[in-house]
């Protein structure tokens, strides 16, 4: 996921996302393909970018907000520049997988789903990831991380915190 646009001029933001949806060749029915791009072009998905979707798809807002709220996936607060995500699926949690959530937590003096105040951390847990031969993984944006100790973390943090 790019979080490019919540460091860019929000307009321009908004005209990607005004460029996609014009170029859909069927609007109806887009809605969650449109939500996927959004988030990719913002983060995140904020009241005001579900409200340019319902007009630009000409749907009710209540419907929009719904799907979002519905979805997992979807988040409507900003992520870190660095999204962590520890896999709680059974054959990560069976191997380990809280303990390493909870170094995340004590590391990053956060709780999931939240976000450090500088930005540079947000901390989720996952459902799934369907890497199950590699459990407990963990993501950082797209990275994989695959057979991860709670001793594993801090040094995983380093990769990011002086880049």
């Amino acid at each position: 996921m790019s979080n490019g646009c919540q460091n860019k001029l929000a307009q321009d933001c908004y005209s990607k996302l005004e460029k996609f949806i014009n170029e859909l060749p069927e609007k109806k029915g887009a809605l969650i393909s449109v939500l996927h791009r959004a988030q990719d072009i913002f983060g995140y998905l904020p009241a005001e970018v579900q409200k340019f979707i319902s007009e630009k798809l000409d749907i009710p807002l209540a419907k929009v907000y719904g799907v979002v709220t519905f979805y997992s996936f979807f988040t409507m607060t900003p992520k870190g520049e660095y999204p962590i995500s520890v896999c709680l699926g059974t054959a990560c949690y069976v191997r380990g997988a809280e303990k390493v959530l909870d170094e995340f937590k004590r590391e990053l003096d956060l709780e999931v789903g939240e976000t450090g105040l500088d930005g540079k951390f947000s901390l989720d847990a996952l459902r799934c990831v369907g890497a199950c031969g590699l459990a407990p993984v963990v993501l950082v944006g797209e990275k994989v991380y695959g057979r991860v100790t709670p001793e594993q973390v801090k040094d995983i943090l380093k990769e990011y915190k002086n880049v």
